[in-house]
C-alpha cells in the first residue's frame, strides 16, 4: 500500500475512534456550552410535564449540532457567535405518538417544529416549544433519503473541486501537501475582504479570489518547492514543510479574522422548495452549476489539451516524461496554479454549505480530501472525482441512520475497509513493491 495511504488509513482510524469514543461522554442536554461562551437554550414540556430524549438540531453561522432533552425537558448548546441567528429544529419523530409541535394560538407558521433563534447582545437566547395533539409532520424515508442524495452530490462535487488539485500536485510531484487545506480557506477569506471589507459585489469578489489563490500558488512553488525539488529533498521532508506550512498558514487566518465564524454576502438566503422535502437557497444552486462547469471544463483541459497531455505524462511517468522534451518544472508550475485556485473556489463553496467562514475551516476539510484522492486512486484526477462524490454521498446518507455529528466519520470508516480489499483505490494501478 502506498505510504499516503498508509498515512490516510491510520489518521482515518484515529479519527473515527475520537468521534465513537466521544458520543458516550457528552452530555444529553448540554453540547459545546465549555466550548463557546456564547449558548441557546430551551425546554420541551407537554401540558407543564418535561418531555426526555426529545431530538433538536441547532443549525447556522457554521454550527450543526442535535442535542436530546434531559429528565427535566431542558437542553442547552454552545455557539460561536452573538448578534446572529441560529436555526432550532425539534424533530417530531422522537415525540410520543400522537403528539406533535403545534401553533400558539394566533400564529400561522405551517412548521411549528422549526424556529428561528436570535442571539442578541447579551449573548443568550431561550427557545420553547409548546407541544400538543396535533397533525404531526413527518417526512417519509424516501423524501429523506432523497434529500440527503441531493446534498451528498453538492458537498460530492464541491469537494471534487479541491481534491482533483491536491491529486495533481501528488502526482506530479509525488508530494503530499497538508497546506491543500489552507488554499481552501484562503479562497474563502479573500472573497471575505473584498466582498464585506472592499465591498464589491460578490460576483466580482469571487473571480479576484480565485485569482489570488492562482498567484499564492505561483508564489509557492516558484519560493518554496520548487527549490527544495532541486535540492532533491526526499518526499518525507517536503510533506514535513507542508504541515509547518499548514499550521503558519492557520494561525496567520486566525490572527486577522479572528476566532468567530464570519458570513459571506448572501448565506441567509431562504430556499426554495424544489420538490419532496428537497430545497435550495438561489445561491446553493448556483454552487451546483459552478461545481459542474468547473470540473467539466478541467476534465476538458486534462484530456484535449497539450498542457493536460503533458501532466497526465508527468503523473504517470516522470523521468521519462522529461527524456521526450516535456518542460516538467512549467507544467508543475502550471499544476501548483490551478490547483491552488480550484481549492479557493471549493473554499467559497464551501464557506455558503457550512455555512461561514473560520480560520479552521480547511484543517475540518483536509482529511475528507485525502481520503476522496485516496479512495479515487492515488495521482488520478478523475479517481479524486469518483471519490469525493462518493464520499459526499456518504457524508450526508449516513445521517439517516447515525447522529449528524458522526457524519464524517462514516466515509473514514468506509475507507479503511475499502482500502483492506483495494488498497490501489477505484481508479489506482496496483502496484509491486520489492
Amino acid at each position: 500500500m502506498p505510504t499516503l495511504a498508509l498515512i490516510v488509513a491510520f489518521l482515518a482510524t484515529m479519527l473515527a475512534f475520537t468521534f465513537l469514543a466521544g458520543v458516550g461522554s457528552a452530555s444529553a442536554d448540554e453540547i459545546d456550552t465549555d466550548k463557546y461562551q456564547y449558548r441557546i437554550s430551551g425546554n420541551v414540556q407537554l401540558d407543564g410535564k418535561p418531555l426526555e430524549n426529545i431530538a433538536l438540531t441547532i443549525a447556522g453561522n457554521g454550527v450543526d449540532t442535535t442535542v436530546k432533552t434531559d429528565k427535566n425537558g431542558q437542553w442547552a448548546v454552545g455557539v460561536p457567535e452573538k448578534n446572529a441567528t441560529y436555526t432550532v429544529a425539534l424533530d417530531e419523530n422522537t415525540l410520543p405518538t400522537g403528539i406533535a409541535v403545534v401553533n400558539d394560538a394566533d400564529a400561522t407558521d405551517e412548521t411549528p417544529n422549526i424556529k428561528d433563534a436570535e442571539v442578541g447582545p447579551g449573548g443568550r437566547v431561550t427557545v420553547n416549544f409548546f407541544i400538543g395533539e396535533g397533525e404531526r409532520h413527518v417526512t417519509s424515508f424516501a423524501d429523506q433519503l432523497v434529500e440527503r442524495i441531493v446534498n451528498g452530490l453538492r458537498f460530492g462535487l464541491m469537494l471534487a473541486l479541491a481534491a482533483v488539485g491536491i491529486s495533481l500536485v501528488y502526482g506530479t510531484t509525488g508530494l503530499s501537501n497538508f497546506a491543500h487545506g489552507e488554499m481552501v480557506t484562503f479562497g474563502a477569506v479573500m472573497t471575505l475582504v473584498f466582498s464585506r471589507g472592499v465591498g464589491l459585489p460578490i460576483y466580482l469578489a469571487v473571480p479576484i479570489a480565485l485569482v489570488l489563490s492562482g498567484f499564492i500558488g505561483y508564489v509557492m512553488d516558484a519560493g518554496l518547492w520548487r527549490p527544495l525539488r532541486r535540492r532533491r529533498t526526499g518526499i518525507v521532508q517536503l510533506m514535513i514543510v507542508s504541515i509547518g506550512l499548514s499550521l503558519a498558514a492557520r494561525y496567520t487566518f486566525q490572527y486577522f479574522i479572528g476566532g468567530s465564524t464570519t458570513q459571506l454576502v448572501g448565506a441567509d438566503q431562504r430556499p426554495i422548495q424544489l420538490f419532496g422535502s428537497v430545497s435550495m437557497s438561489i445561491i446553493d444552486m448556483v454552487s451546483v452549476v459552478i461545481s459542474i462547469v468547473v470540473i467539466v471544463a478541467f476534465a476538458m483541459w486534462l484530456l484535449f489539451t497539450r498542457i493536460g497531455k503533458a501532466t497526465r505524462a508527468i503523473s504517470d511517468n516522470p523521468s521519462l516524461a522529461a527524456a521526450s522534451g516535456i518542460d516538467v518544472d512549467r507544467v508543475v508550475r502550471i499544476v501548483w496554479i490551478i490547483s491552488s485556485a480550484l481549492a479557493g473556489l471549493a473554499g467559497v463553496l464551501y464557506a455558503y454549505y457550512r455555512p461561514g467562514i473560520k480560520w479552521d475551516m480547511g484543517a475540518e476539510f483536509l482529511l475528507l480530501l485525502f481520503a476522496a484522492v485516496t479512495l479515487g486512486g492515488l495521482g488520478t484526477a478523475f479517481g479524486a472525482l469518483i471519490g469525493a462524490v462518493v464520499i459526499g454521498l456518504i457524508v450526508e446518507v449516513s445521517t439517516l441512520w447515525i447522529p449528524a455529528d458522526l457524519k464524517f466519520a462514516a466515509p473514514l470508516l468506509v475507507l479503511i475497509i475499502i482500502l483492506l480489499f483495494r488498497p490501489q483505490g477505484i481508479l489506482g494501478r496496483r502496484e509491486r513493491v520489492g
